[in-house]
């Protein structure tokens, strides 16, 4: 298990030092008025982004003023949007803020539910193993991931400083800009299939020869996937697997039992759960029900259900499974899709 480090100790310790240049008072405003008064005080920070929340869709900047709401905002600094502009090049730079449907979408993915402060983030990744997800505004999810020395990234971003409180929410300082994932779900796999370090070859493999990709890269659908990683396909008896990618009718009935109609986040599964033992009245298409031993049915494209479980072990970890496969990674985003890595093939039943 990856150890906690003093890091966040260390920056917490240097935002009370930095509050001045970041807007922080005795009485803090709203998130909106952090960042003005930081782009306009006598070290300016925030001015790009001050600049890019008002060629948005108004309601983002209605939303950071907003004090009714909780948020977090995960804020660049005037260095990182530098750096961004320089690597996309200045005509990519102006079609975005030309666009505020793209920039606000940009925007929103910096922006999370709820005041998530550095002890609850530290407290988190001490029971994932080091990662997790937090779903954004945008609708996709950002990865907070710890590394062996303790350093925490936000969507690979460093962290400036952290626990800017304001009236309506907390701000982390990042080193620079997130941006969206924009690869559809075959796509993503194909990269991932064909990168250095190659996974899911066996996958898109299969998903190839099951005639699957115009179907997993429509647009106007939305997938969860469970993707086994190539050791999981590779544990098959290879007679198996063989005769498998040989039969498309049997290969697609594997396939599609991998796959759900829908979006199926941890944030879904969590409201589920926190509603275990409640009548649920507005639950999602998938959702079959609740197991007896508290798993979640869900249903899947081949038509017979899958069970999730989300468990804490003895040691404090949270762990989740997919039937008999553990989840080892999750909320891998796509523009039409998400993805669960998962270390199993599993199989439909048959002859049903």
């Amino acid at each position: 298990m990856r150890k906690v480090t003093v890091l966040f100790v260390s920056l917490a310790l240097f935002i009370l030092a930095v509050v001045p240049a970041f807007g922080q008072d005795e009485m803090p405003g709203t998130i909106a008025d952090i960042v003005v008064a930081s782009a306009t005080g006598e070290t300016p920070e925030f001015t790009t982004l001050l600049t890019a929340v008002q060629a948005a869709d108004p309601a983002v900047l209605e939303a950071l003023a907003n004090p009714e709401v909780s948020l977090t905002v995960f804020a660049p600094t005037d260095a990182a949007f530098a750096t961004l502009f320089e690597a996309l090049g200045e005509e990519a730079v102006a079609g975005i803020l030309a666009d505020p449907e793209l920039l606000t979408s940009i925007l929103l993915f910096h922006v999370a539910e709820n005041a998530i402060t550095s002890d609850m983030v530290v407290e988190t990744l001490g029971m994932t193993g080091g990662m997790a997800s937090l779903q954004s505004l945008n609708g996709q999810y950002i990865d907070v991931a710890q590394d062996e020395e303790g350093v925490i990234t936000i969507n690979g971003a460093g962290l400036v400083a952290v626990d800017v409180m304001a009236s309506n929410g907390v701000i982390h300082v990042i080193d620079a800009v997130i941006l969206p994932e924009d690869r559809d779900l075959p796509t993503l796999v194909t990269d991932f299939a064909t990168a250095e370090t190659p996974e899911f070859s066996t996958l898109l493999t299969a998903v190839g020869a099951a005639g699957l990709v115009e179907v997993l890269a429509d647009e106007e659908a939305f997938f969860t996937v469970f993707a086994p990683t190539d050791a999981a396909f590779a544990a098959l008896p290879a007679e198996t697997l063989a005769a498998a990618l040989a039969d498309v009718d049997l290969l697609t009935a594997v396939l599609t039992y991998h796959v759900v109609a829908g979006k199926v986040g941890t944030a879904e599964l969590g409201a589920l759960l926190a509603m275990f033992g409640e009548e649920i009245t507005d639950a999602p298409e998938w959702f079959v029900g609740f197991t007896e031993d508290g798993g979640i049915e869900i249903a899947t494209v081949n038509g017979a259900s899958i069970i999730v479980y989300i468990s804490v072990t003895e040691e404090g970890m949270l762990s989740a499974m997919v039937n008999e496969a553990n989840i080892v990674m999750t909320d891998v985003d796509a523009t039409n899709g998400l993805v669960h890595v998962i270390d199993a093939v599993i199989l439909p039943p048959m002859g049903e």
